[in-house]
């Protein structure tokens, strides 16, 4: 009975002990005297930045100019000048599907027309002399037009069989072969000027009224994520989709290099007007469910954790609509060990924090030590 008072008292005494040493130490605030170390965090001062709006897209590229380069008439493939792949100049020749018969045809039209035309200035001499009839003059006139009609006709049919690059550009894949039999329509090869591209792409017509000719763009691709390629609209279609409720716009981009080609996906950004804004990285951001809060740093480095009002967003970077003023100091990297009344050690943006995050990389304006 005795060693159960006692092992009763002894327990009651602990838990004494234990309660008061909890009074104790939460009567003293975390990183303040008698306390934690104050908590190593990096700060940034809020000031106006530079802020672009955009309207997110996506597009298909088109060449400046495309064709497909077909045969005009039925023929046998004679000879092929390019390669797959080739950059031709406008007026080259491609494939010539040249006959014999046609050459001969030529020659012979053009031996009518010249022999036309030696009877017609014969007889024009006579005639001045009124050796001959004038109706005789304007017969041999008219055999000679005919003839020279009958060679331009055979020139027509023989460059038909000439097939030539209407603008300069890039061949794709080699349709045909020497010896081949073509017909009219047969392809032989794409055409592209690939010099200039152009992106269609949908907007809501909501956003009609926020665009114009000339206002800058960029675009990315899957297959170049390094890459951001700058171009600017050069026309919006005529009418609004009355189903999608949108407006196709078209934009051109430059591409010296030939690194776009035709029909790839782009994503597109339509940039508006800057304009100055407070923003900070979204690592910043409290975030819980709709709601979205910062730690402000006042000048004895204790933080308050301050609702905010979140605008737009970009890469890793949010505006501040409400809740902050230029030159607030605002912790940006270490907030989930802080809590509001907590004291600081701030550092500059870039240093070491040893905080649960590496320090964020971006477009923010930079940090300021206290």
């Amino acid at each position: 009975m005795i060693s159960k008072r006692r092992s009763a008292a002894a327990f009651a005494a602990l838990a004494v002990l234990l309660l008061t040493a909890g009074c104790r130490d939460s009567g003293a605030p975390s990183g303040g005297p008698g306390g934690m170390p104050p908590a190593v965090v990096t700060v940034q001062e809020m000031q106006p930045t530079a802020w672009r709006d955009s309207i997110q897209a996506l597009g298909t590229t088109r060449a400046n100019e495309s064709v497909t380069i077909t045969a005009k008439v039925n023929e046998t493939v004679r000879r092929v000048n390019f390669e797959s792949g080739d950059a031709v100049r406008a007026g080259q020749l491609l494939v010539d599907l040249s006959g014999n018969t046609q050459l001969a045809e030529l020659e012979e039209a053009r031996a009518a027309y010249e022999e036309a035309e030696r009877l017609f200035r014969r007889n024009q001499e006579l005639a001045a002399r009124q050796l001959v009839a004038e109706s005789a003059l304007d017969a041999q006139r008219a055999v000679r037009d005919a003839a020279r009609a009958r060679m331009e006709q055979v020139r027509a049919q023989l460059g038909d069989r000439a097939i030539t690059a209407p603008f300069d550009g890039v061949l794709g894949l080699r349709q045909v072969s020497p010896g081949a039999l073509v017909t009219p329509g047969t392809p032989i090869a794409n055409l592209d000027d690939i010099s200039i591209m152009k992106v269609d792409f949908s907007v809501p017509e909501v956003f009609l009224g926020q665009i114009g000719r000339g206002q800058a763009v960029t675009a990315r691709s899957a297959a170049f994520r390094d890459l951001e390629f700058q171009g600017e609209v050069m026309s919006l279609d005529s009418r609004v989709d009355p189903v999608s409720r949108a407006v196709t716009v078209r934009a051109e981009f430059p591409n010296p290099d030939g690194v776009l080609r035709p029909g790839m996906l782009m994503t597109v950004d339509l940039l508006q007007p800057e304009r100055q804004v407070l923003a900070l990285p979204e690592i910043a951001l409290v975030q819980i469910g709709r709601e979205a809060s910062v730690f402000r740093v006042d000048e004895n480095q204790i933080v308050t954790q301050v609702p905010v009002t979140v605008g737009a967003r970009r890469r890793g970077e949010v505006e501040i609509v409400e809740g902050l003023a230029a030159g607030d100091r605002v912790v940006i990297d270490g907030t989930v060990k802080l809590r509001s009344g907590m004291t600081i050690d701030p550092r500059p943006r870039g240093t070491a924090s040893g905080s649960e995050h590496a320090p964020v990389q971006g477009g923010a304006a930079p940090a300021v030590s206290p």
